[in-house]
């Protein structure tokens, strides 16, 4: 059986929004700006999470924003998420923009708890807070892995959002990356 992972890069304050800044969002581009030097050790992790992802499971715009960026760039990380399989949830998507991707139509949350049935490893979520959202309140996800950057955007999408309930994780690790970025996983915790 498969585990659903969230992925992301988390402002202090929980903002997801335009980390790269290629968005337009005024408070985008708090990634490079802020983690700075760290951002050599935080590839290093990510890589290392990449070779242990069975796939990766995306929204629509993810597809749209990783594709651009990873398709056609060269190297050993680079070659590792193309090659993976891609699930990309999408009612409009016709043309994925990212190699080896499967478009799944559905109900979002019969569709991902069928992959999570039919995969075996970590499906990892990267982006796609929507999904992420969605994922969440329907208690499918396993873990959370937040790379925490040290700054307050102070506006913008953040990955949590209201949910119908409480949605209670357990602290699994932390790890200090770099001199300034912080690595959590959270577990979730589900009733025996």
């Amino acid at each position: 059986m498969g585990k659903i992972v969230i992925s992301t890069n988390v402002s202090l304050d929980g903002v997801v929004q335009d980390p790269d800044g290629q968005e337009g969002f005024s408070r985008g581009g708090w990634f490079s700006q802020f983690g700075g030097k760290d951002l050599e050790e935080w590839g290093k992790v990510e890589y290392a999470e990449a070779l242990g992802t069975a796939a990766l499971l995306l929204g629509r715009r993810s597809d749209e924003w990783f594709g651009a960026r990873w398709a056609s760039r060269p190297g050993e990380w680079a070659d590792r998420l193309n090659s993976l399989p891609k699930y990309v949830l999408s009612a409009t998507l016709h043309d994925p923009k990212w190699t080896n991707v499967t478009v799944l139509t559905g109900d979002g949350v019969d569709e991902v708890t069928k992959l999570k049935k039919e995969l075996d490893g970590d499906i990892v979520v990267y982006g796609s807070y929507q999904l992420g959202r969605t994922l969440i309140e329907h208690d499918i996800v396993d873990e959370l892995r937040l790379f925490v950057f040290p700054v307050v955007v102070g506006a913008g999408e953040r990955l949590f959002a209201q949910t119908a309930d409480p949605k209670p994780f357990r602290l699994a690790s932390s790890r200090t990356v770099g001199s300034g970025l912080v690595l959590l996983t959270y577990e979730i915790v589900r009733a025996a």
